[in-house]
């Protein structure tokens, strides 16, 4: 029976070599073995003792109280204790079900078919499971069956396109985290993993951080090969009922070079009989 990973201890290992002395108000001095914090500092700015912190990050207390949780996640400068919590709330891991195979409603289908902007749906390993004809018009990339994690990391148009810098890179993998929460040992989740991390140095440096954050929208400029920059904005919307499925939508502020853009490519993107048709009315 293999042995149950300690992924409470993995967090708090990863998250407490990113933290500095300085950034909490410990003084230097001399040279110091650890870039970020010891074991017994972290305990002493959380007010618990070094055995106690030890056991945590061993796996051998793996029912810490959330109030102990949250004074550590304060030491570790995390803006968001939600994760930390779950990941002490999964450990031991509970027998459960595996996850079933992602299916697009129906009705999600349509909208994302009828809408007149850029917009496909995101699994919970950001593979692209549905996209209308203007998403792959933005991106060939934005289509069923690819991986936004393998394209944004593996495959040069896309990185040329999103121009993707760590900062873009890193919030990706944040969210990623954040989708399959405990479940790192889901056949998928490993085989994803285990393949960026072969191919891709800046995926494993990023992934090394345990960074966690929320899969949400924001404003970027693509680089379209076609069309020149796009300004645009990105929505991400949880589609209920669902777990783990957003539609993600592109859209330009109304009045702008990138609307203009986004309409060439829009009616490039149409049907030749659907153009025709247009033309006849």
């Amino acid at each position: 029976m293999p042995e149950t990973p300690n992924l409470l201890g993995e967090y708090l290992r990863a998250r407490r070599d990113l933290v500095t002395p300085d950034e909490v108000g410990i003084p230097v001095v001399g040279q110091r073995r650890v870039p970020g914090l010891r074991r017994e500092e972290v305990a002493m700015l959380a007010g618990i003792s070094a055995e106690y912190y030890l056991r945590l990050e061993q796996g051998r207390d793996t029912n810490p109280s959330p109030q102990v949780l949250r004074s550590i996640a304060r030491v570790l400068r995390l803006d968001d204790d939600a994760y930390l919590l779950g990941l002490a709330a999964g450990e031991p891991r509970r027998s459960r079900p595996r996850v079933r195979r992602e299916v697009v409603p129906e009705s999600t289908q349509r909208l994302v078919a009828e809408l007149p902007f850029p917009a496909f749906v995101e699994g919970r390993l950001l593979d692209v499971l549905a996209a209308n004809p203007l998403a792959t018009a933005l991106s060939p990339r934005l289509a069923p069956g690819r991986n936004r994690l393998r394209d944004v990391f593996l495959d040069p148009a896309e990185q040329a396109m999103f121009q993707v810098m760590q900062g873009t890179a890193g919030a990706l993998i944040a969210g990623f985290r954040q989708s399959i929460g405990t479940d790192v040992d889901d056949p998928a989740c490993i085989a994803l993993v285990g393949e960026l991390s072969l191919a891709s140095e800046d995926f494993r440096r990023l992934w090394a951080r345990h960074d966690v954050g929320p899969r949400q929208g924001a404003s970027l400029t693509l680089h379209h090969p076609e069309v020149g920059p796009l300004r645009l904005d990105r929505e991400k919307l949880a589609i209920a009922g669902t777990p783990g499925l957003m539609l993600v939508i592109y859209h330009a502020q109304r009045g702008t070079d990138a609307a203009e853009r986004l309409a060439l490519l829009a009616s490039a993107a149409l049907p030749v009989a659907e153009r025709d048709a247009d033309a006849r009315r």
